[in-house]
């Protein structure tokens, strides 16, 4: 028998420059599974994302989610795509478990809370307020760097990371600070003296719909390793639940255990594991 891909609509050649299809995925001219096919930016065309493959439970078990995923590496080879990113449930083990034989590598994981009916308490010798534009704009080009370091996929370079950083702040903040949703704070002393910035926003996640998000948060140098970012994200949640939100999440990097440490201290859970691998 033979594992294909079967395109389900045309190419689509979406707003934002990416492009996208979906498949089933065919056991000779069975349907037995579904997927999409994407771009992850128009700065970052060479980056593709396999969403949402789903093999049907009578045809677990039988290589056909091995197969598709390496059909659909193929696709995206001809889509002239340097590397293929996916994000896994976190409680998905057989997927989990496909994905690192196939070559994934783990660059981070979406971690989610339960928040409490009432917000937390805050320390007496810290409080949050708004960024001033001027703090918002040295803040955003602090922000597009750093993240363009996470955005070096393999065989792009850094000035790709960084394109498609400018880009991808570009789409999730059209209106800058005054973007409906985002929440954009310091925290400070009683005196004035600035310990950190954070940044909140609406995002999509599985199972949740729309809810708030931990986007950027950071320390100032000469402030970490005092457990202001604890405080930080105590912050985060009360900004969330002043807006009737009942979960917060973020995502850590692999490797960043400090801040995993502090987020599964928080009650944080993980709830997807995503993966990035070179298509050679």
């Amino acid at each position: 028998m033979t594992t294909t891909l079967r395109p389900t609509r045309p190419l689509q050649q979406n707003s934002d420059g990416t492009r996208s299809r979906t498949y089933e995925v065919r056991v000779n001219s069975r349907r037995v599974g579904t997927l999409e096919l994407a771009t992850r930016s128009a700065s970052q065309p060479g980056v593709g994302v396999i969403r949402d493959l789903w093999i049907d439970e009578p045809d677990r078990g039988r290589g056909r989610g091995t197969v598709a995923a390496l059909a659909a590496e193929e696709v995206l080879r001809g889509w002239r795509c340097g590397s293929v990113a996916v994000s896994v449930p976190a409680d998905a083990a057989r997927a989990l478990r496909l994905a690192d034989a196939l070559g994934y590598r783990e660059t981070g994981r979406v971690m989610v809370k339960e928040l409490p009916p009432a917000p937390p308490a805050l320390p007496a010798d810290s409080r949050g307020r708004p960024m001033t534009p001027a703090e918002f704009d040295a803040w955003r080009e602090r922000a597009v760097v750093e993240y363009s370091r996470r955005l070096v996929a393999p065989g792009s370079t850094a000035e790709e990371g960084l394109a498609a950083s400018r880009a991808e702040h570009a789409r999730l903040l059209p209106q800058g600070s005054r973007t409906p949703g985002s929440s954009f704070l310091v925290l400070e002393t009683p005196q004035g003296a600035v310990l950190g910035t954070l940044w909140t926003g609406d995002r999509t996640l599985p199972g949740l719909g729309a809810v708030p998000y931990v986007w950027d948060v950071d320390v100032a140098a000469e402030h970490r390793r005092r457990g202001h970012g604890r405080t930080l994200m105590l912050l985060a949640e009360h900004t969330a639940l002043a807006a009737g939100a009942r979960h917060l999440g973020l995502h850590v990097a692999e490797g960043n255990t400090p801040a995993r440490r502090l987020y599964e201290s928080l009650g944080y859970r993980d709830t997807a594991v995503n993966a990035i691998k070179a298509l050679v």
